[in-house]
């Protein structure tokens, strides 16, 4: 097989939008309808196993219209495995499942025919997604599956499985609560999880093993991963498992978004599209050779019709059939800005308030014009579509690639302007000085809800060890105060809070700053740091349920910002301070004050006169008052936020 194809114009080639791609089940038959237009005759086999076993027969499948093949087969056929195998160039491809596969075997490398009627779990029908009004309304919550429960004194039985959601009453040896019972007690709104399609990596034969892998290597789009099931080499048992993961958390009130990656695949050549339509669904360089913009040796070619149209087919089927609230795209920014917006448009059509954000980035250079892409600079074209926002990330801990270097948390001054772009979530504000914001010298978000603002994710440091790795001189207190000074920022600022797994108990990957495939060791969620730091989840705790009591910090759009939030004009280097007045977004609070202090000592900032009754000071934090002053002057602690309320009855 030639695999340079800089002389094919792949535009010329029929697009298809009849009947629906892939396996189409019923008691009466199964078929399955392909997209292959260059192959020449296609093979259908079927197997009583999803890995060696009896093959059982073998068809010839029949060609139609716009380069599609089919196929038919009587009966009740669940449980029965199946591949396809093409001809194309005189050459047979590889024997796969089909690239819509929506169940598999073991290791994915046979499709296997599903009644989803019966992988429902009890009370599927009446489970309900968990949509927030607004964007701004969530708290976010990313999360690896294996990560969650593998640890030794997690308390939970179905350790590293999608079961381990369904747990409740997990405690750790300290008493304190693990799993579920956690994300509850948090108060988090929408749990993200990290790859949960059938990806490439893990063998799935030996899942029990501490074989790791944070799962950016997809394999079939369509289907849960194996090796968080119980049983891989049954196809319908991970389907099963996966929603009653889904129901548990949905019974919880708790959202679940999907870590979706899309923008390459984790085989090149032996891809499961290369093999029924070689080049199609890949963009090109000019002499004709994959190009990378995924820095992971290919980018998918999201504007072609078919590629389009197999993301936006298997999104809604996650949705629909997994019952899925949103779905996080996986470096966006290699994607074609029509297709984000299709899948928003098609979203739209089962609920308007599912959601969608991803990445505004690419890992390399791509030969589409960056101007036709869904990166940050074009996120003003992207239909209620978030986008993360580095800017604010690095402002708080540093460049995410440099150790050292120190963000606002760590103590940097004279970043202070980037740090209030990203108190307004990246919006535009009349007291902001562009020309001084360290990455981004302009708005590029038109509302809040554009903004995802995060300190830390799976990728790079965990927010700790980039404190540790850039403050060496820092004692443990302080690193934990810092931590939770990056977390008073996030949780009170405008946008979408975004909060990696365990920051809120100073989770460490031991200074690894790529842990992909470290292992248990490296990744897991140790819980008995929650004991160890139980005054800092305490604050995340408490902060969370003020961020959802109080819409001041969940402003919906640029204009309420805008009107109600003025920063102060008096300077201190190391100094962040703020007022949103006159009940933002119709709070009970009218006016509120917070202030930041980077500085490893406290500082005393000026204040308008009145009787202030304090919220937060230090790492104390209590939504009724830990008491109050009449005063000119508010004492900020070191590495701190101070957020005061004012009292509307104390006259002058």
């Amino acid at each position: 097989m030639n695999w340079t194809f800089g002389h094919i114009d792949f535009s010329t080639y029929p697009a298809y939008n009849d009947q629906p791609l892939g396996i189409k089940y019923s008691k009466e038959n199964t078929t399955l309808r392909l997209w292959a237009p260059t192959a020449q005759r296609v093979i259908f086999r079927t197997y009583t196993k999803g890995d060696g076993g009896k093959l059982i027969d073998v068809l010839q499948m029949s060609r139609e219209d716009a380069g599609v093949w089919f196929v038919k087969i009587d009966g009740d056929n669940h449980g029965l495995y199946y591949t396809i195998q093409c001809q194309i160039e005189e050459k047979w491809m590889d024997e796969i499942p089909d690239p819509y596969a929506f169940a598999v075997g073991v290791n994915g490398r046979r499709g296997m025919i599903c009644d989803f009627s019966r992988t429902n779990p009890t009370g599927w029908d009446a489970d309900k997604n968990i949509l927030p009004e607004h964007y701004t309304d969530m708290i976010l919550y990313e999360l690896h599956v294996r990560d969650f429960s593998i640890d030794e004194f997690s308390g939970i039985k179905n350790k590293g499985k999608y079961l381990a959601f369904t747990e409740r009453g997990t405690r750790s040896p300290e008493g304190l609560k693990t799993g579920i019972d956690h994300l509850i007690e948090m108060g988090i709104t929408h749990v993200h999880l990290l790859p949960v399609f059938d990806f490439l990596t893990v063998d799935e034969n030996h899942f029990n093993s501490n074989e790791y892998n944070w799962g950016y290597d997809p394999l079939n789009y369509n289907v849960p991963e194996g090796s968080y099931s119980t049983n891989p080499h049954m196809g319908d048992v991970r389907i099963k498992e996966f929603k009653q993961l889904v129901k548990a958390l949905h019974d919880a009130n708790i959202g679940v978004i999907m870590d979706v990656v899309y923008n390459h695949t984790g085989l090149i050549h032996h891809s499961y599209f290369n093999q029924t339509f070689p080049g199609y669904y890949y963009r090109q360089r000019d002499n004709g050779t994959f190009s990378d913009a995924s820095g992971c040796g290919t980018e998918i070619a999201s504007e072609r019709s078919m590629v389009r149209k197999f993301i936006v087919d298997s999104i809604l089927f996650w949705a629909n059939e997994y019952h899925i609230d949103g779905f996080r795209f996986d470096l966006m920014g290699v994607f074609d800005i029509e297709t984000m917006n299709t899948i928003r448009h098609e979203l739209d059509q089962i609920d308007p308030g599912m959601v969608m954000y991803g990445e505004g980035w690419t890992g390399g250079e791509s030969p589409l014009d960056e101007k036709f892409r869904a990166v940050k600079s074009n996120a003003p074209r992207l239909n209620r579509i978030a986008v993360f926002n580095d800017d604010f990330r690095d402002a708080l801990k540093g460049n995410w690639g440099t150790p050292t270097s120190l963000g606002f948390a760590s103590g940097q001054t004279l970043n202070e302007e980037t740090v209030k772009y990203g108190i307004v979530a990246a919006t535009n504000h009349p007291q902001i000085i562009y020309s001084y914001v360290a990455t981004t010298k302009w708005a590029w978000s038109l509302a809040p809800s554009q903004s995802i603002n995060y300190v830390s994710c799976h990728d790079n440091f965990t927010l700790y060890d980039k404190l540790k790795l850039s403050r060496p001189d820092a004692s443990l207190f302080d690193l934990a105060r810092m931590a939770c000074l990056a977390g008073g920022l996030l949780l009170t600022s405008q946008g979408v809070p975004f909060l990696h797994a365990g920051v809120e108990m100073l989770r460490t990957k031991q200074g690894s700053g790529n842990s992909y495939n470290l292992g248990d060791n490296i990744n897991q969620i140790d819980w008995s740091r929650k004991a160890l730091f139980s005054y800092v989840s305490d604050y995340f705790k408490r902060l969370i349920s003020i961020r959802k009591k109080h819409p001041a910090f969940r402003m919906t759009s640029t204009a309420q910002i805008q009107q109600h939030l003025k920063f102060s004009k008096h300077y201190m280097p190391g100094v962040v301070a703020y007022e949103l007045l006159d009940s933002a977004n119709g709070d009970s609070w009218n006016h509120i004050l917070l202030i930041f202090n980077n500085n490893s000592s406290p500082i005393v900032f000026p204040v308008k006169r009145g009787r202030w009754i304090e919220i937060a000071s230090g790492l104390a934090v209590d939504e009724e008052g830990l008491g109050s002053h009449v005063t000119t002057s508010a004492f900020v602690p070191p590495l701190s936020m101070l957020l005061w309320v004012k009292d509307p009855n104390f006259i002058l």
